[in-house]
């Protein structure tokens, strides 16, 4: 074995030696229920991960995104971002980590914050998604500082909020503050959970908008004197079973977009209300006898990278005024909530080459490369910040997240860990 194998053997063998510090690191992150909404913990988890980065000489910034959706005194949008200067000049590698979690949902067998292992796998609500990536890329640094402490370049790692309701108080505000600027930061890994074999280069794009059908109120005895916003909102559902869906399924994309059933463009009914409002918790009456004079209906659109954004918007213009020429008292608003355009970072990219070599060294395969069917905070980084050397890369399967039982792989932790710092030593020349 030449001089150079050697070395790297001993430097994968530190990461083998600190499984028990990824693991504790892993369960202590899952014991915080930082749950979005509506956003709780988000202190408690970015001074946790500031108070270990010190002892590692990373200076610490600690950022509130004053002003984003969320954000407020009972929860306020808390971002950390850690950063360790080398010995000289040089590029910067960012690890963004998102901290908040989905719901916690029914069906769970163990405690969704108990952060429980069993058999070698550690399970808890964002076990998967993401905080085993966050954790693995805090002992990869660690791990590379203890063994190149004379680096060139610099390290950041940071926390981030809200990336589960579109990343406005986290990754979106930190761009627009200069974080992600491409004289400041080089190269960025997102230890989204998509699997330790796979490069993932990218997103979908989405466009979230709220779609209110008009009706008039009347006594529910006398429906004729009124008119029904919810029966004007079935007439669009049924428009969208009839024309929408079976187009959707038509438009496929060359994007390497994981599962299978991802690679065309889809659109999910997120919500929908019409009539009066659910009771609080608690309320044993009955609801009062009305014909409901409202009905919103909200949609989630995933496109892919052929198709024109504008046109994506206008197919729903498209059907609401079809329903509207149809249905004499038909009217609507439509409010758009949130659009990001896919993006993809080429293969050819710095930060790909790099993990890619670095899967195929620990892993001794090559590696998948793949498109996320969801979005995530790359599409703040590439749009706002204008930083396009960035993927996602970290372990956890990709279909475990937001499930009941979400677990994170012990061993696919440790692997990831190794890419991740392999990656450092490459990208910063150690």
């Amino acid at each position: 074995m030449e001089a150079a194998e050697l070395e790297q053997e001993s430097f994968l063998d530190l990461i083998e030696a600190r499984r028990d510090a990824l693991i504790a690191l892993t369960r202590d992150l899952i014991r915080m229920p930082t749950l979005n909404p509506p956003g709780e913990a988000y202190l408690e988890i970015c001074e946790y991960l500031a108070a270990r980065l010190k002892t590692r000489k990373f200076d610490i910034e600690m950022v509130r995104a004053y002003g984003t959706p969320g954000d407020s005194d009972k929860y306020p949008r808390w971002n950390v971002i850690a950063r360790r200067e080398g010995r000289t000049p040089g590029a910067c590698v960012h690890f963004n980590s998102h901290i908040d979690v989905v719901e916690v949902g029914h069906g769970w067998t163990t405690d969704p914050f108990g952060g429980e292992l069993i058999d070698g796998k550690i399970y808890g609500r964002g076990s998967c998604d993401m905080k085993g990536g966050l954790a693995a890329s805090i002992i990869a640094a660690e791990v590379f500082i203890d063994a190149f402490p004379e680096f060139n370049g610099a390290i950041e790692i940071s926390g981030t909020a809200d990336e589960e309701t579109g990343g406005y108080g986290g990754v979106a505000y930190l761009a627009e503050k200069g974080f992600f600027d491409p004289e400041r930061v080089q190269h960025v890994i997102i230890p989204e959970p998509l699997n330790k074999d796979r490069v993932c280069l990218g997103h979908r794009g989405v466009w979230w908008a709220e779609i209110e059908t008009h009706g008039h109120i009347a006594h529910g005895c006398m429906p004729f004197l009124g008119d029904c916003a919810v029966r004007h909102m079935g007439a669009v559902l049924q428009e969208f079973e009839t024309s929408l869906y079976p187009s959707l399924a038509q438009k496929h994309t060359a994007m390497p977009v994981v599962p299978e059933g991802a690679r065309q463009s889809t659109m999910n009914i997120n919500s929908m209300h019409g009539g009066q409002a659910e009771p609080e918790p608690g309320f044993t009456g009955f609801p009062s006898a009305c014909v409901p004079d409202s009905c919103r209906l909200v949609l989630d659109r995933r496109y892919i990278i052929e198709e024109d954004p504008e046109e994506v918007r206008q197919e729903i213009i498209d059907i609401l005024e079809k329903v509207q020429s149809e249905r004499e008292t038909f009217s609507y608003d439509i409010k758009e909530l949130w659009h990001v355009t896919p993006t993809m970072t080429d293969e050819d990219a710095p930060v790909v080459r790099s993990v890619a070599k670095s899967i195929e060294k620990v892993l001794d395969k090559s590696p998948e490369y793949v498109v996320s069917p969801g979005t995530y905070d790359q599409k703040h980084i590439d749009r706002i910040g204008k930083l396009k050397d960035c993927i996602a890369y970290g372990p956890g399967i990709l279909d475990l997240a937001h499930q009941p039982d979400e677990y994170v792989g012990v061993d696919d932790m440790v692997d990831s860990t190794k890419v991740m710092a392999l990656s450092l030593k490459d990208l910063l020349g150690a």
